[in-house]
């Protein structure tokens, strides 16, 4: 349990647990560490290595093996990834050579002669039914003796790991901040903050629990150790049930309620009972889930208990033996009736719902008195309002300048992406910039007072992460509308996936298009090459886990977008398979080395998500002719089977002007608060003197030679940037 606690420390926060043992003399064998760590694009940090180079040998061994093994998994390197064309990138044939070739040699094959002279005959050849198609042809070890050892540049990719605390101390102040964090967790980061509340139960908690679902995993592990509940909603009661029966406490997917025991059963009603006391106009929110309400009370038998008759009428409500007149029922009244400063009015006590209906509102308003009457309200309850709704209305409002071209992407809460025709007139100027002046006045009030800001300029273009629950976790994964400069003259990505019990066959894809978001070229199965780059070879099966890799040369781009894509030919999705990950990698000039090489990955995440086509990010090339990555995690439904490139050029297309137009809020967009406010705000890239005293600092990762007491932000603790 502890080493598992220790590799969530090291992957969420890449620092390393002080470890504890015996003084020794450690100095061999700690950099022996730092250059097995090097290899994989990682370092011990200055404290580290003393802190390491002190203990006994074996204390340094031990932490090696564990800290190696998770960052190399972070890398994406604790698997082999193999490639179908063994000099890739050289030597990789046509498209159109490549296949006759597998034909000639089924045709040799006495296995595959009759069948195969069948289908020419017929005019179409299934690839699949060729010997030499979709499958390693060698070994991995023998593909490595074709390839020369990675020559290291300037450029890899180096993240720094530094000395933690004590591994309790660094176990409890990760779970305070994945538990009182002001944004949603993805999936990954609720699985995590569930081992973490179980450990930490019986310690410090977070003084708040903002996020409804981070409260039902905490709330699990303190039902089972018998520790108060955080319940204040018949919701809360119903998302402590999904967990309790491990389902999504999202809500979003219907949970198989599974038998609880009678003191489980018991805990729910009496809290469901007092939470219906203490506020009655609660039972509204039963119509919201009326069909699990329905399921969890089967399971709860609630007739069994009359001391508890309020949260009898939980389940009245749901079953519809009992009415309940719901807050959202009462405001579509009231719009519907033509009444908008009622809605309003009503509207305002509940400070969040009013905020996300704004649009609608000064839509509907037909007078400039009743736009007045909405802005003044939203003006008024501001303070009330939480600070990820502040952002996100303020991001919304930003980009509610006019109608883009009459179409809008929609992305649900887990990446799944459509479009629309946008028949929403554009906000009326005066009232857009007053709430956008009065949103920006109180963000910049909640922010944190500080002295002095270092942001590293990478960073200034990173979004703020709104949610993380389309985010995959991962390395160097950045929120969705995050900009980030591409450096390098070799571009390559890698998907790698393992299959659960089913054949499955992936694709991994590129799509180039010109400024008009129009199709130049790809690279894929079909086409293996081009003058941009190469395809590594179609794997259609992956029992013991299978890669494909795309290499580009950046300066021979015929195009302004790349749009690296995976799709699911046939088999397992992305949540089925046992393993699915995808990355890219950056290399200079004629840097060789193995076809994955760790220390040249710069982003490594999971793949996830709904659909069955994969768009983790873009790559974009401005007027002057250098590379960005543009964020994505989008997912599209796609067919059943077959998903090819060619068959969703026109919704890939469409997508990725949604986002590319969009202008998201930015890191540098809080800095240019905290500078209106007398912060001195600096751009530092780490090129200068370290400056003395404590201070903020933003960047990719953690440097060092900071002062002590200074606040470092990285990705992986950025949504401590968005205010409570």
């Amino acid at each position: 349990m502890r080493d598992t606690l220790e590799q969530l420390v090291v992957r969420h926060t890449h620092r390393i647990p002080a470890p504890i043992g015996p003084a020794g003399r450690g100095e061999v064998a700690a950099r022996q560490f730092d250059a097995a760590l090097m290899s994989v694009g990682f370092k011990l940090s200055a404290a580290a290595l003393v802190r390491l180079s002190s203990l006994s040998e074996g204390v340094v061994v031990g932490t090696a093996v564990r800290t190696l093994a998770t960052v190399r998994e972070l890398a994406g390197d604790h698997v082999q990834h193999n490639v179908y064309f063994v000099d890739f990138p050289a030597n990789v044939p046509g498209t159109v050579q490549f296949w006759a070739r597998c034909v000639e040699e089924a045709l040799t094959d006495d296995s595959t002669r009759t069948g195969t002279l069948k289908q020419l005959v017929s005019g179409v050849v299934d690839l699949l039914t060729l010997p030499s198609y979709g499958r390693y042809r060698h070994t991995y070890a023998e593909m490595l003796a074709r390839h020369d050892e990675l020559v290291p540049a300037a450029g890899d990719r180096l993240t720094v790991l530094d000395l933690g605390g004590a591994l309790d101390d660094e176990v409890t102040a990760l779970y305070l901040a994945l538990a009182g964090s002001s944004t949603p967790l993805g999936e990954d980061g609720l699985r995590d903050l569930e081992l973490l509340a179980g450990a930490c139960v019986a310690g410090p908690q977070p003084e708040a629990i903002p996020v409804r679902e981070n409260r039902a995993v905490v709330n699990r592990a303190r039902l089972r150790l018998g520790a108060d509940l955080l319940l204040d909603t018949v919701t809360d009661v119903l998302r402590l049930a999904c967990a309790l029966s491990g389902g999504d406490v999202t809500l979003q997917e219907p949970t198989r309620f599974r038998g609880l025991s009678r003191p489980v059963r018991r805990a729910l009603l009496a809290h469901l009972d007092a939470v219906v006391a203490a506020s009655p106009a609660g039972l509204a929110d039963v119509l919201v889930h009326r069909e699990a309400f329905k399921r969890l009370g089967e399971r709860l038998h609630p007739h069994e208990y009359p001391q508890w008759p309020h949260a009898a009428e939980v389940f009245a409500v749901a079953r519809g033996e009992r009415r309940a007149r719901s807050f959202e029922g009462r405001v579509e009244e009231l719009l519907g009736a033509g009444d908008i400063t009622a809605a309003v009015r009503l509207l305002e006590s509940a400070p969040g719902r009013l905020f996300r209906s704004l649009d609608r509102l000064l839509r509907t308003a037909r007078t400039q008195e009743e736009r007045d009457t909405v802005v003044a309200a939203a003006e008024e309850v501001a303070g009330a309002v939480s600070g990820r709704v502040l952002l996100s209305v303020r991001e919304h409002l930003h980009n509610r300048a006019g109608a883009a071209e009459g179409r809008r992407v929609f992305v649900g809460r887990r990446g799944r992406a459509w479009v629309t025709d946008d028949t929403r007139p554009p906000l009326l100027p005066p009232e857009r910039k007053r709430l956008i002046t009065a949103l920006d006045d109180e963000i910049g009030r909640r922010l944190p007072a500080v002295d002095r800001l270092l942001v590293d300029p990478a960073m200034l273009d990173v979004a703020l992460p709104l949610s993380g629950k389309a985010t995959a976790s991962g390395l160097g994964v950045l929120p969705r509308g995050s900009l980030s400069p591409v450096d390098g003259e070799l571009l390559r990505f890698f998907v790698y996936w393992k299959q659960t019990c089913r054949r499955t066959d992936y694709d991994l894809s590129a799509l180039l298009l010109d400024a008009d978001y129009e199709t130049v070229t790809w690279l894929s199965w079909t086409a293996l090459s081009d003058v941009e780059g190469e395809h590594s070879g179609d794997i259609t099966e992956a029992p013991d886990g299978a890669s494909e890799f795309i290499n580009l040369r950046l300066g021979a781009v015929r195009g302004t977008f790349i749009v690296p894509q995976v799709h699911i030919y046939s088999g397992e999705g992305f949540e089925e398979a046992e393993e699915s990950f995808f990355g890219f990698m950056l290399r200079e000039g004629e840097q060789a080395g193995r076809p994955f090489e760790p220390r040249t990955v710069r982003m490594k995440s999971e793949l996830r998500g709904p659909g069955r086509v994969a768009l983790p990010l873009a790559f974009l090339r401005d007027a002057d002719g250098r590379w960005h990555a543009k964020w994505l995690h989008l997912y599209l439904g796609g067919q059943p089977a077959a998903n090819r490139v060619e068959g969703n050029q026109v919704s890939v297309a469409t997508l990725l002007r949604g986002v590319v137009e969009r202008e998201y809020l930015t890191v540098g967009h809080l800095a240019g608060l905290l500078a209106g406010r007398g912060t001195t705000v600096t751009e530092w890239d780490g090129g200068e003197a370290v400056p003395d005293g404590p201070v903020t600092y933003v960047g990719l990762q953690r440097p060092e030679g900071l002062h002590p007491e200074s606040r470092i932000i990285t990705p992986e603790n950025l949504r401590d940037l968005i205010p409570e």
